[in-house]
């Protein structure tokens, strides 16, 4: 395992599109057959993208793998946060109506009771409450998007949930909680999508016409967002619902509120634009902190 300077180079924390259910995995034949290939082509990626902050001390050469993932999925909800602890988790596929096969993928990724009860302690001493459940397994939110970016399955993975509220201040909260794990060489991924109106995916009604859709509108304010100072970011995720367009690219918001758990586990670190493509022509981004 790679030593660690935890003072100068923690880990980013990660913002990421997951797609349309097992989408990377079959022929799509709900709008055109590559619809999804430049997302996959760029998750396939993005797990050797992956750095710490340069150490100042040139002998402490990091590896890029983490240790430990801990991932935040828009497919689990709870009143409670909830920590996934199986050292084992079963695939739960929540998806409906797709191929026989994609009911067969498989990702056998371990998980870290150990590091469950870390993530519950830094919950407990920020004051907010949660508990352990040993028999959910990890939803398309996760294993999907990782099977491409750690294929091997080979890192622990513990994934917890967002709590029903909602509430982007809460989830700030959380992730500023958790921030200490990214010292530990712990990667923290929150995995939605940043423009989800399925209806109007669905539809055709986000094809592109201009460049004055509605999902252009949000993603370049959700962009300017997440790279404003820390201070500025927070406050604008909090009230994300004023912003052009959010309730068309939102209109329930399970699967931005992932972004806000990242924000905050970013504590002062900046944000930037790491990924942005068309997906059934809606604009998407993905963000890195760190």
């Amino acid at each position: 395992m790679a030593t660690y300077d935890t003072n100068n180079n923690p880990l980013p924390t990660l913002y990421i599109p997951h797609g349309g259910g097992p989408c990377f995995f079959m022929d799509w034949t709900m709008g055109p057959a590559d619809t999804w290939d430049k997302m996959e082509a760029w998750l396939r990626q993005l797990g050797a993208s992956i750095q710490n902050k340069p150490s100042k001390n040139v002998a402490d050469k990091a590896d890029k793998r983490p240790d430990a993932i801990v991932v935040f999925s828009a497919h689990w909800e709870n009143d409670t946060v909830t920590i996934n602890s199986s050292p084992q988790p079963e695939l739960y596929f929540d998806y409906y109506n797709f191929p026989p096969h994609t009911y067969e993928l498989t990702y056998p990724a371990p998980g870290n009771p150990a590091l469950a009860n870390t993530i519950e302690g830094l919950l407990s001493n920020a004051g907010i409450g949660s508990r352990q459940d040993a028999k959910h397994g990890f939803d398309h939110g996760v294993f999907i998007p990782f099977m491409l970016i750690y294929p091997k399955a080979d890192i622990p993975i513990v994934q917890v949930s967002l709590t029903t509220s909602l509430d982007p201040a809460e989830h700030i909260a959380i992730g500023q909680a958790l921030a200490p794990l990214r010292k530990q060489n712990v990667l923290l991924v929150g995995s939605g999508l940043s423009y989800h109106n399925m209806e109007a995916l669905m539809s055709g009604s986000t094809s592109q016409s201009g460049p004055n859709t509605d999902s252009d509108t949000f993603d370049q304010w959700l962009t300017d967002a997440c790279e404003a100072p820390p201070s500025v970011r927070n406050k604008a995720l909090c009230e994300w619902a004023a912003a052009p367009a959010a309730r068309t690219a939102h209109p329930r918001e399970e699967h931005l509120i992932p972004l806000m758990v990242m924000a905050g586990a970013a504590g002062e670190d900046e944000g930037k634009t790491i990924y942005k493509d068309q997906m059934l022509g809606a604009t998407v981004s993905a963000f890195q902190f760190g």
